[in-house]
């Protein structure tokens, strides 16, 4: 079974940065599909980006993109987020996920069957 666990949430003022980390085990990051989505209170969850594991092809949301990054690093079996230039409409619960079946939408929820707890973001004005 696969196991997805997100760290490195907190809280930051409006401009700064924070690097979200997903631990994969049960399987090696490179035979699946990953993807980072948010969820804010009031809001119903939305994607913010996917990769394909195998071959590198990333995709991001309108938000997303020019400030978030989706990365791998192989050897540990993680999946990172780098996010740039936030700012307050970014603060939400971010949740990794993952998907070794389907790989037609690398930002449809439904793609997805595994998904981590969630990490918190907070982005002060």
């Amino acid at each position: 079974q696969v196991q997805l666990v997100e760290s490195g949430g907190g809280s930051v003022q409006a401009g700064g940065s924070l690097r979200l980390s997903c631990a994969v085990s049960g399987r090696t990051v490179s035979t699946l599909l990953v993807g980072w989505f948010r969820q804010a209170p009031g809001k119903a969850r939305e994607a913010v980006a996917g990769r394909h594991g195998g071959h590198g092809r990333t995709q991001y949301s309108d938000f997303a993109e020019g400030r978030f990054t989706i990365s791998q690093d192989n050897a540990k079996n993680i999946v990172y987020l780098q996010m740039n230039n936030l700012n307050p409409e970014d603060t939400a619960t971010y949740y990794c996920a993952a998907s070794k079946t389907d790989w037609t939408n690398l930002l449809g929820q439904t793609s997805y069957e595994y998904w981590g707890q969630g990490t918190q973001v907070t982005v002060s004005s």
